[in-house]
This record gives C-alpha cells, structure tokens and sequence, in this order.
C-alpha cells in the first residue's frame, strides 16, 4: 500500500465521519448509506488523481514489512 492508498483511505474514513456526525444515522441501513458516500468521496478523488497522472493508484503492494522468514497470515 503507497502513501496515496492510505491517505485517500483516511479520506474516506473522515469524510464518513463527518457526513454520519451531520447526518446522524440511526438505523445500520442508513449507516451503511452514510459509508458508501463517504467511500464515493474517495473513489472521486482517486478517478481525478488517476485521470490527472495517467496512473493507477490502487498497487498489490503491501505497507507492511515482513522479516523474510515470516509468512503473511491469510
């Protein structure tokens, strides 16, 4: 995971916890409403950042790293 992958899931996050705390759900359907606008913020600004740089922003790379004698539990 690239800094951009993490900074645009932060995005997502907080713009999910800005729109519930003006929204206020009460129910988990309206929850779940409230995080899938909160990821399409993200979503956007990674399509923009994309159609800017001609780049993927999404990498199979992991942010972690592991000693090379320890296997990534799955």
């Amino acid at each position: 995971m690239t800094n951009l992958e993490l900074v645009l899931n932060m995005l997502a996050e907080a713009s999910t916890a800005e729109i519930s705390n003006a929204k206020e759900p009460k129910t988990f359907r309206e929850n779940r409403k409230v995080a899938r606008q909160g990821g399409h913020v993200a979503g956007k600004a990674r399509k923009e950042i994309e159609s800017k740089t001609g780049k993927k922003v999404i990498t199979k790379d992991s942010y972690i790293k592991l000693p090379h004698d320890k296997k990534l539990l799955r």
